[in-house]
């Protein structure tokens, strides 16, 4: 059997590692557009702002490894852009204009996400830039190295947008960020976002709330950035706008598509078409909380839907549950997480759904280093079921989060995970950590 996979990062290199290990006589051929895979692209604005760190210490693990060790057929710079579900067979243009026809038994479309860079005049100045593969990466790095950059313009507040700005502003550079909409993090409470817009702001970041860029032009001094609210002169622009499913050649095949256009699969991650899967960023998932179909592009689903496909396509039958949606980034000295449903999507998947919103400390009274701790709790009246929370602070933000995804995947209800037992000792939290502390407020709005 055949089983072809296009895209060569953490669906694909997982789904081809899995299949491999599952059959070693298994045919496993990996399509891979670019000249790298198996790379952490998560640890890029980290690597931007060491100014000394070459970005190849992301690759996790190289061509040469997969090829020699694994016998996964791993071919660099083909870029598939036809799937001929007639013929089972791929088409496309190898790196330097040769065609390729390839033939499947299985595929596995793992072709990732894509950066969309605002259509105005100007986006593709050499100054402008986006960041998503490790080639993005390089060229800001010597963009950076290159040129004496001392002012960027970040172009959205998202999460991307918000570790880079951290990158940069390690730098020594001037950063300003904008968005066409008013307020930062509209999926937590205002309070909990004011104390993120208060960190970036004491750091020297100028935030540009409802303005929209028109036109960049090039100048003698800099990048002039046309918005519909005045303009500014910058070194460089980073288009940080979000990110879309890469799911064309899908579409063109007469795939069906989910939320946000992402391919739509079922719990064994096979697509519309019963040889054809889709794992990774491309693909949609089922939500545990609200049992709906979402777009939430995140690592860890994809290199779990990697190996679930590369059990799937070897005869070992695997479905997985879904996801709550948990993400967790650094905001400068803040540590921002969420999990499950803000309020609005509780209440836009149909739960009666309260908030509460709490401050408390991370660890235990007059204990040293204690650091405030900003809890949101959703919850439905109706069943008393968990449903959600977001969390802000210095410290003990990250791992706490974890508490809630769990409880969200049992399906436990405030009141139960108010009575969990979590471990305490006064460096790492109050006798009452915060989330049981959120948990018991919550309850008196139930």
């Amino acid at each position: 059997m055949a089983f072809v996979i296009i895209g060569g990062d953490a669906a694909g290199m997982s789904a081809a590692s899995r299949a491999k290990r599952n059959d070693p006589s298994l045919t496993v051929m990996v399509l891979e557009a670019t000249q790298d895979v198996s790379y952490s692209a998560c640890g890029m604005p980290y690597n931007i702002a060491d100014p000394i760190r070459a970005m190849d210490d992301l690759v996790v693990r190289h061509a040469e490894v997969f090829r020699e060790k694994q016998g996964i057929d791993l071919k660099l710079g083909h870029r598939v852009e036809k799937i001929d579900r007639g013929r089972k067979q791929v088409q496309g243009q190898i790196a330097g204009g040769r065609e390729f026809e390839v033939e499947y038994d299985k595929l596995l479309i793992a072709t990732g996400a894509n950066a969309p860079k605002l259509y105005i005049p100007g986006r593709d100045l050499p100054g402008v830039r986006v960041i998503k593969s490790l080639d993005d990466g390089r060229a800001i790095k010597a963009y950076l190295a290159d040129r004496k950059v001392r002012s960027v313009l970040i172009v959205g507040m998202g999460y991307i947008g918000l570790e880079m700005a951290e990158a940069f502003h390690a730098r020594g550079i001037q950063v300003e960020m904008s968005k066409p909409r008013p307020g930062l993090l509209s999926w937590m409470p205002e309070e909990m976002s004011q104390v993120v817009m208060d960190e970036l702001i004491s750091k020297g970041i100028v935030l540009h709330f409802g303005v929209r860029l028109t036109a960049i032009e090039e100048t003698a001094g800099g990048l002039r950035v046309i918005m519909d609210k005045g303009e500014l002169l910058v070194d460089m622009a980073l288009m940080g706008v979000g990110i879309e499913p890469n799911s064309g050649i899908a579409a063109e095949a007469g795939l069906e598509l989910g939320p946000s256009r992402a391919i739509a699969v079922d719990r064994t991650l096979r697509a519309s078409d019963p040889d054809i899967y889709a794992a990774g960023d491309c693909a949609d998932a089922f939500h545990v909380v609200t049992g709906q179909r979402v777009w939430v592009p995140l690592g860890l689903r994809a290199n779990r839907g990697g190996y679930a496909v590369g059990d799937n396509v070897t005869g070992r039958h695997v479905e997985l549950p879904g996801i709550v949606g948990s993400a967790v980034f650094k905001a400068l000295d803040l540590e921002v997480a969420r999990t499950g449903l803000s309020l609005q999507q509780a209440h836009e998947a149909g739960f009666n759904a309260v908030e509460n919103y709490i401050q408390s400390a991370s660890r235990a009274h007059a204990h040293p280093g204690s650091q405030t701790v900003h809890v949101n709790l959703v919850g439905d009246k109706n069943t008393g079921r968990l449903l959600g929370a977001s969390m802000v602070g210095k410290e003990g933000v990250a791992h706490r989060i974890d508490s809630v995804a769990v409880a969200l995947h049992a399906a436990m209800t405030v009141e139960e995970f108010s009575q969990c037992d979590f471990a305490y000792a006064p460096p790492f939290t109050p006798v009452w950590d915060p989330l049981l502390t959120a948990a018991n407020q919550l309850l008196k709005k139930m």
